[in-house]
């Protein structure tokens, strides 16, 4: 069955995943680092990113048999660029105008225009960044790996179908698994690089992307029952007893290696049940309005909610108002670049490119 094609197509329950994803990093800069794995939202932004767009690629590919890689970079380029560098320059300026303390290099600066942060961050650490702009090391990862990628879903596709790309994908994390193990067991680099180098974190994407080519559940979400059965549950239970067995167990062998290979699968069936069963009673709360809404604009979200913090923290020391003052500055920015920025950006999109 094909999912029917749609001017403005949707999958339920993503955004309010994307929401949970950057309120995991939120709270973690907020202060609580120590009790909610921060690092785990970008895996699951990772992971969903992977899914969301190898499900549009294999959308365009079943519905016109190729894969239009001009159309690919362009709605890349519209969606991350605007606002990733719009709040680049607003708090490059506030550094260069004294607004924020700062040890800003140039070399650092243009890491973060190139997408070099993860590999710079890597050699050099983060003090040399615009401050509360450390989290573009994932965006770098992401580009590194959409820039190869929609050649080697086409590849794959073509030669092997989707089940062949699904055995090729899960080849590539079982590799990124042993890179990972031997850059990390006997090369004995540092945590710093297997957490934030995209040649030891492209698996994270590649999960999400097996799911888009292997059972993805928009192609059978319309035949489902309308509960969970007792197996979903099991699965279920299984999936977050991997992942909380994976925040408890704090060696550092097993959190560099095989850590983020567990996350990757357990994160399958979660997605998996979350996507065909979002109406269902456990997953519903995702698809609520105001969750949904910080989902849609938590790009700019995770963008700005760094400094955020920062100004809050200059006005209120105590831990808890000035999360909720930093999250009321983030919010209220995003809101302001989506109307103002995103939908804006999103309809020349259409307009000039009728896609």
């Amino acid at each position: 069955m094909k999912p029917a094609q749609a001017e403005h197509f949707h999958i339920p329950s993503l955004d309010g995943i994307r929401a949970v994803a950057a309120m995991l990093v939120f709270v973690a800069h907020a202060g609580w680092h120590y009790i909610v794995p921060g690092g785990f939202g970008v895996t699951i932004f990772f992971f969903l990113s992977g899914y969301l767009i190898t499900t549009l690629l294999r959308r365009e590919h079943d519905h016109t048999g190729d894969v239009n890689f001009r159309k690919f970079y362009l709605r890349r380029a519209y969606r991350i660029f605007p606002p990733l560098y719009i709040v680049l320059f607003l708090i490059y300026l506030l550094a260069v105008t004294g607004g924020v303390d700062h040890q800003m290099r140039g070399d650092a600066l243009l890491a973060q225009v190139l997408f070099w942060t993860n590999y710079y961050n890597i050699e050099h650490g983060g003090g040399y960044f615009v401050p509360t702009t450390g989290v573009y090391w994932s965006l770098a990862i992401e580009e590194h790996y959409y820039f190869i990628f929609p050649l080697l879903f086409w590849f794959s596709i073509k030669q092997w179908g989707y089940a062949g790309a699904a055995r090729l994908f899960i080849a590539l994390c079982a590799l990124a698994l042993l890179w990972r193990s031997w850059l990390a067991l006997e090369v004995g680099v540092s945590w710093r690089y297997t957490y934030a180098a995209t040649d030891t974190r492209f698996d994270s994407l590649l999960f999400g992307c097996i799911l888009g080519v292997w059972n993805n559940p928009i192609y059978v979400r319309r035949e489902r029952p309308a509960e969970l059965g007792r197996g979903h549950f099991v699965v279920l239970a299984t999936a977050l007893m991997l992942l909380l067995a994976t925040f408890l167990f704090r060696e550092p062998e097993f959190r560099e290696t095989l850590r983020y290979s567990i996350q990757g699968i357990a994160l399958l069936p979660l997605f998996w049940l979350a996507i065909r069963y979002s109406d269902n009673s456990i997953f519903r709360w995702l698809n609520w309005r105001p969750v949904r809404y910080l989902g849609l604009v938590s790009f700019t979200f995770y963008l700005c909610h760094g400094i955020s913090l920062e100004f809050a923290g200059r006005l209120i020391e105590a831990q808890i108002p000035r999360a909720v003052l930093g999250f009321s500055i983030a919010l209220a920015f995003s809101a302001a670049m989506y109307v103002l920025v995103e939908k804006p950006i999103a309809r020349l999109r259409r307009r000039l490119h009728q896609d």
